[in-house]
């Protein structure tokens, strides 16, 4: 049987096409590859909030971009805010909720809560702004279902609790709880609310009271999703202690007060299905051979739960602490000067090999670096300039 001419030209047809599709693809993965290769060495970047006070040259919440491999720090945009001097994410990571340390709202006694979203770029754009319902709020957290955020105001010696709306907005505050009592030292004349969290199972809120020495469990109740109307369970530690801030080892069972006034970590034992927490230690978080005046600021314990790091204001310090696993307690490892002026707020970075420090009166913002290993730290060589910074928030 012969073929025509015919046969032959579309059998040359069909061979051209397949080396050419062949081909093709042969470009597309090559593509794919030197594009996946070009992604892999980009610097990785993570975004960085800046809460600061504004009585100076600022201008409110700075966004930085952080280089994840040599912590480099490069600033993107900012957002005037006034007294922006604490910020907090909700889950979604969508909006950014942010207290205003003010005296005075609106005419009003009292300070204010912002809400922003936070778009694909992390850049903010504000929504909206209520009354905190007391003086000079300094710190909020927002539950994992993203439905109330909680404040504690200064000043106010109170806590408050906002409902979040659908759209990231911020309703008026629902339910206020007043603190009472007062403390030995000047800074304790009246109460004083200076942080709140949720705890593991988030059925209680922990607070801790500067002013009367005071740690605080809420209730909430599960009807009204407000505070319970019955008395809240409270422990008082030690008379001039001023619990500051606190945090929750991520196993739930442990609690971490740093005191301002006397410079001590206290390590409560917590049940959080009945809300009961219980001292077990206390240590101090400065040297021993230290004779000036120094005030606790900021905690936080590593993702690994093995770690504990407290912020000293006047000894300008990190301390360094390794939690024992067996006990939850921790014991000191070393000191490490912030390199800067009072240092606040600092963060741990989402990849926990850098730890950063707001240094408020030296304008500054440092990186450090965490040994896996060791939990000790080791300066990056990185730094920013950024004025009177408080609080720092990795997205």
């Amino acid at each position: 049987m012969s073929w025509s001419e015919e046969s032959f030209r579309l059998i040359k047809h069909k061979l051209s096409r397949r080396r050419f599709i062949q081909a093709g693809s042969l470009a597309t993965i090559g593509a794919v590859a030197l594009r996946d290769t070009a992604w892999a060495q980009r610097p990785r970047e993570t975004t960085l909030f800046i809460g600061t006070y504004t009585s100076s040259t600022s201008e409110g919440i700075y966004t930085y971009r952080m280089n994840s491999e040599t912590g480099q720090l490069t600033k993107f945009t900012s957002i005037k805010s006034e007294n922006p001097s604490f910020l907090t994410l909700d889950r979604s990571k969508r909006y950014l909720y942010a207290v205003n340390e003010l005296a005075e709202f609106e005419g009003k006694p009292g300070g204010a809560v912002s809400a922003y979203a936070i778009d694909r770029t992390g850049t903010l754009k504000f929504l909206n702004q209520q009354p905190s319902l007391g003086a000079d709020p300094c710190h909020l957290t927002v539950d994992r279902r993203r439905t109330k955020l909680l404040v504690a105001n200064y000043t106010g010696g109170n806590v408050a609790l906002l409902p979040i709306l659908k759209n990231g907005t911020l309703g008026p505050a629902v339910d206020v709880k007043k603190h009472e009592g007062s403390g030995p030292k000047e800074q304790q004349k009246g109460p004083h609310a200076h942080c709140i969290i949720f705890d593991s199972l988030e059925l209680h809120a922990i607070a801790a009271d500067l002013g009367s020495d005071k740690v605080l469990v809420y209730r909430f109740d599960p009807v009204t999703d407000k505070f319970h109307p019955g008395r809240q369970l409270s422990i008082t530690l030690q008379a001039g202690a001023g619990p500051r801030h606190l945090t929750l080892h991520p196993n739930g069972r442990y609690v971490y007060v740093i005191n301002e006034l006397d410079s001590t970590m206290v390590t409560l034992k917590y049940n959080a299905t009945t809300g009961m927490p219980t001292v077990i230690d206390i240590v101090t978080t400065l040297p021993a051979d230290f004779t000036g005046t120094s005030y606790c600021a900021d905690v936080h314990v590593s993702p690994s739960g093995r770690f504990l790091y407290g912020s000293n204001r006047g000894h300008n310090s990190i301390v360094v602490f390794v939690i024992n696993p067996r006990t939850g307690k921790p014991s000191p490892i070393e000191h490490v000067s912030t390199e800067g002026n009072w240092p606040r707020n600092f963060v741990i970075d989402p990849t926990g090999r850098f730890l950063l420090v707001a240094n408020q009166r030296s304008d500054n913002v440092v990186v450090f670096r965490i040994d896996p290993r060791t939990g000790r730290l080791k300066p990056a060589g990185q730094t920013a300039q950024v004025p009177m910074p408080v609080c720092l928030k990795f997205l």
